[in-house]
């Protein structure tokens, strides 16, 4: 079995990282908060104090971290990945950052005689868990083949994108449709709540119907009874259309869509939502319209 170097413990790695564990690879893990690592290091991981160690001698490296700034420290800190990369070594970004600096680090890594996929994933907290996360992974097919059974442990689908970077691309228009479903799905449940329609009756329009979405499945009834447990936040969310809105400027794609959305993501993190799951955006929505849902008045 593999021996794997696995970096960031958040709410997608940590499941992850435990899957990983399961299915019987060696692991070695990192996280910034080295609390979050004691639930794998009960089963068995071995947990070092920096990048560089937990990359050292592995055979694949896995990093999953929330920002472009957090990225450039874990890889290219005094004790980051770059320290210890060496021939042979895969490094696989399943993070959702910038294209551009996808292909910083890959040629950096690739310069130092290892191997890069930019592979980040769809699925949330949920599919971490269950291990059928979608990967669409950008780097040489070769590398990808290489690795089917890590993917496998992870997931249920991989799909390749093309070239560095391009793992990294599609992820960002895959979250502007998130994104833009979700806002519109809030706004509807408002319109639907407003007009006196029961919420599960209008939700179970909208899964039969036309206006369908997998993003309904996952977020509509979350809606409904007002729970934004956190499966993916609105603050990450947002961070995402900001990235997406930087990458269509630079490549001069009017998103005029991506940016409405973006713009109800900020309200929502300006009104103190950012850490709750992102279909709390329907409180927004709520609060305009002077009730819940569910037709409570607030």
């Amino acid at each position: 079995m593999k021996k794997i170097g696995f970096i960031g413990l958040g709410t997608m790695g940590l499941p992850m990282a435990a899957n990983l564990l399961k299915a019987g690879y060696t692991l070695t893990v990192y996280n910034r908060t080295a609390s979050k690592a004691e639930s794998l290091v009960q089963q068995g991981a071995h947990q070092v104090h920096t990048p560089r160690e937990a990359a050292t001698g592995q055979d694949m490296v896995i990093t999953i971290i929330s920002d472009d700034a957090s990225i450039v420290d874990v890889y290219e800190g005094e004790d980051g990945i770059l320290q210890a990369v060496q021939h042979g070594l895969t490094v696989m970004d399943c993070s959702t950052i910038s294209p551009s600096l996808v292909k910083q680090l890959a040629t950096s890594i690739t310069d130092k005689g290892g191997q890069f996929l930019d592979a980040p994933v769809t699925g949330s907290e949920p599919a971490a868990i269950d291990g059928t996360l979608v990967f669409m992974v950008g780097g040489d097919t070769h590398v990808i083949d290489a690795h089917q059974d890590v993917f496998e442990t992870l997931g249920r689908k991989v799909i390749p994108m093309g070239a560095n970077g391009s793992g990294a691309t599609a992820k960002l228009a895959h979250n502007t449709i998130v994104g833009i479903h979700t806002v519109a799905l809030a706004e509807a449940f408002a319109v639907a709540a407003k007009g006196g329609i029961d919420p599960s009756a209008f939700y179970e329009l909208v899964r039969m119907g036309a206006a369908g979405s997998r993003t309904a499945e996952l977020k509509g009834q979350k809606i409904i009874d007002g729970d934004y447990t956190n499966q993916f936040s609105l603050a990450l969310m947002l961070k995402d259309l900001k990235l997406a809105s930087v990458l269509n400027d630079n490549n001069g794609v009017p998103s005029p869509m991506l940016n409405l959305a973006k713009s109800m993501f900020q309200i929502g993190q300006t009104k103190g939502y950012g850490d709750d799951d992102l279909s709390v955006i329907a409180k927004c929505y709520e609060e305009w319209i002077g009730q819940t849902i569910n037709g409570k008045e607030l």
